[in-house]
């Protein structure tokens, strides 16, 4: 199980490996909404939300078996529940209902809020206290992103746009919950725990919303279930978490602003999406925002 306590000052070969970890972690994130978008347009979001869990959930608990795990401690059980509430249930929900509204293209966009939701539930949850010009570079990347929706005219769908940004305020605290519950539990063990927690309602809830055919299904809605239940549930958190709690949320969280430059790629290549050159412009300035928010991160 890893160990760790949470210093106020991150060495630098921690928060190199926390970077490294955060990156990967990212990269594989980046798939989530394009994937998403696959699988929403031939299986119900609701069902889609919870049959991922639930083939996370079983896999997490194999895993846990397999390295005879020891189960948490009692006071970790609301961290767990949170954690669960925002990235097992709310962000795949939220981002599935949206994405019957928007593209995965639009919706990626939202995406370059995260590190300043990340951020801030870092500061309530986990402790941290970023430098003042850090928070400067994290909400100029925002306002960025926010600004392009509204130059959009929300013509998308307004209600995509909300539930986007819904669902990127439940996924900034689960990020900062796990991370700080990573320190202690390990970050693996995290997520793990967090599907096994959620796996019993969402196991029945499969059963009970599962269409009464899946004959129609096409080889990419499947393929997409799989990536977003095995890599977007399970293994990017692994990658993730550790990173957050080696490298600090705050500094490490910066990272997903890159994670829109990856999905509009995704996006473009594999969906065929129109990627306009105003969302390459946005794309390209949360980046460069991500170099000063990581220079006063602490």
């Amino acid at each position: 199980m890893e160990q760790a306590s949470a210093p106020k000052i991150v060495s630098m070969e921690n928060a190199t490996r926390g970077w490294i970890n955060g990156l990967i972690g990212v990269v594989i994130f980046s798939g989530s909404l394009p994937a998403t978008r696959v699988a929403v347009l031939e299986f119900d979001p609701v069902f889609l939300t919870v049959a991922r869990a639930t083939l996370a959930g079983v896999l997490a608990l194999c895993i846990l078996l397999l390295f005879k795990e020891q189960r948490p401690a009692r006071h970790q059980l609301l961290s767990l529940v949170i954690v669960a509430i925002g990235v097992v249930v709310g962000f795949p929900l939220l981002t599935a209902l949206a994405l019957q509204h928007v593209t995965s293209a639009h919706s990626i966009v939202f995406l370059g809020l995260l590190p300043l939701t990340t951020a801030l539930f870092g500061v309530l949850r986990g402790g941290e206290r970023p430098r003042p010009a850090f928070w400067l570079f994290s909400v100029l990347g925002s306002l960025t992103v926010v600004g392009y929706a509204i130059s959009q005219g929300l013509n998308a769908s307004a209600t995509g746009d909300v539930l986007m940004l819904l669902a990127i305020l439940v996924c900034g605290l689960g990020y900062a919950e796990g991370a700080k519950l990573s320190r202690t539990l390990g970050g693996w063990q995290v997520i793990s725990w967090a599907l096994v927690l959620s796996l019993p309602v969402m196991a029945l809830l499969s059963l009970l919303l599962s269409p009464a055919s899946f004959s129609s299904i096409s080889p990419p809605a499947w393929l997409s279930l799989g990536y977003v239940s095995l890599f977007s549930m399970l293994i990017g958190f692994v990658f993730w978490y550790r990173g957050l709690a080696q490298g600090g949320i705050a500094a490490v969280g910066q990272l997903q602003l890159l994670q829109p430059f990856f999905g509009l790629a995704l996006a473009a290549t594999l969906l065929h999406e129109n990627v306009s050159a105003g969302m390459l412009g946005v794309t390209v300035a949360v980046i460069l925002c991500v170099v000063g928010a990581r220079r006063f991160a602490r």
